[in-house]
């Protein structure tokens, strides 16, 4: 999503649009900080065998020979049009950001943190970049490799995604301009369905959060290696349309509220609370769509994140493939089955004995219906919501 949208904008609208969509990322210091790494980048540069007094003219502080390095390293996936780059001030602050980033991030080891400014168990580096920025991203990274060869840089991914385009468009649309859309569509959407809306804290809040999760899905449900067409129109967006990601949020708010009934109704008295599994009779879910939740979603879920995303071992090049389109077609599958099973069953029903059996044998399995919903949705770093 960040990577499709949002070069073009200024740094200010950037983060902007970042936390308008959930999206985490380190917080570089900036400052002298970043002005400290700057001039530790470019004093590397003016050590470097590979590198040539740059012509001032052009803007560049030096040249470096980046084939060579290559070839010396038999570094593999690399565009073979790569060779002479002239090395630009914004380019070393690329790079200092990049620094900023990956000291940022939690280490899994505490002792590597003695053998290594970078430690090898922190974490890889994955270059999201639009195609038409690949070279210049693979520039960016040998540079790297060159200038700081103690970074570990050798966990350095690509993953490439597809443009952007938009069905006739009046005028140009921008990232943020894009997400003011979707939001005051969302909000239409709300008001057609649950009647004039408050003027609220929790309602923005569920408002952000349905557009984020609307926005995400209409991104990443296609493969990032493809071209996306994003539809404008308000028929589009919708707050129970099946293809959505507000779908999505709609049914895990729907789990939300089986659950907390059920536990509001423990306390008054009215249920028992929920045995421990080893004391369950599954025999009693007789249902279709139960043992349909179970093969179809509860069952296969390990192997739908394994397939989701997959880093190349060192030997198989620079590029990597992340299948989030796997994910979201599995929740909104999930999302479909669910709403069926549930709107067929009525889960909590009368407090009579006989019925707690079949009652408890249900809340667990879409306790883990819940469970395998708000795991997926982390993999697309979105939170579910737990009321509409």
């Amino acid at each position: 999503v960040v990577v499709r949208l949002v070069p073009a904008l200024s740094e200010e609208s950037r983060w902007d649009v970042l936390r308008q969509l959930c999206v985490r990322w380190p917080s570089g210091s900036g400052g002298s900080s970043r002005g400290e790494a700057v001039s530790a980048l470019k004093a590397a540069l003016g050590r470097c065998s590979r590198a040539t007094a740059g012509s001032t003219a052009q803007g560049a502080i030096g040249k470096v020979h980046l084939k060579s390095f290559v070839e010396q390293q038999g570094l593999l996936g690399y565009d073979p049009n790569l060779d002479v780059l002239l090395v630009t001030e914004g380019m070393l602050q690329s790079l200092a950001e990049l620094q900023e980033a990956v000291l940022q991030c939690p280490v899994s080891d505490p002792r590597a943190l003695h053998t290594s400014r970078f430690p090898a168990s922190c974490c890889s580096i994955v270059h999201v970049v639009n195609c038409e920025e690949e070279f210049q991203q693979q520039q960016l990274d040998v540079l790297w490799r060159i200038l700081d060869p103690g970074a570990h840089t050798a966990l350095q991914r690509h993953l490439v995604c597809g443009p952007v385009k938009v069905t006739n468009p009046s005028s140009p649309i921008g990232a943020d301009q894009y997400f003011q859309l979707r939001k005051r569509q969302m909000y239409e959407a709300s008001v057609m369905k649950y009647g004039e809306l408050a003027q609220d804290e929790a309602w923005t809040e569920v408002i952000d959060t349905l557009t984020a999760a609307a926005i995400r899905f209409e991104m990443l449900s296609t493969a990032h290696r493809s071209q996306i067409t994003l539809d404008l129109e308000n028929s589009s967006i919708s707050t129970k349309g099946t293809k959505s990601g507000a779908f999505v949020m709609y049914n895990c708010a729907r789990l939300a509220t089986l659950f907390s009934s059920f536990q509001r109704a423990v306390e008054q008295g009215t249920y028992p609370p929920l045995p421990p599994v080893s004391d369950l009779n599954f025999s009693c879910l007789r249902e279709e769509g139960e043992w349909l939740l179970l093969f179809n979603y509860l069952l296969p879920f390990p192997e739908v994140l394994q397939q989701a995303a997959q880093l190349p071992p060192p030997s198989k090049g620079i590029r990597i493939t992340a299948n989030t389109e796997t994910v979201c077609k599995f929740l909104i599958q999930l999302s479909m089955d669910f709403s069926s099973y549930y709107n067929r069953v009525h889960i909590l029903g009368e407090p009579l004995p006989h019925l707690f059996d079949q009652m408890f044998a249900r809340l667990q399995l879409l306790g883990a219906v819940r469970d395998v919903f708000h795991s997926a949705l982390a993999t697309l770093h979105l939170l579910p919501l737990s009321q509409i």
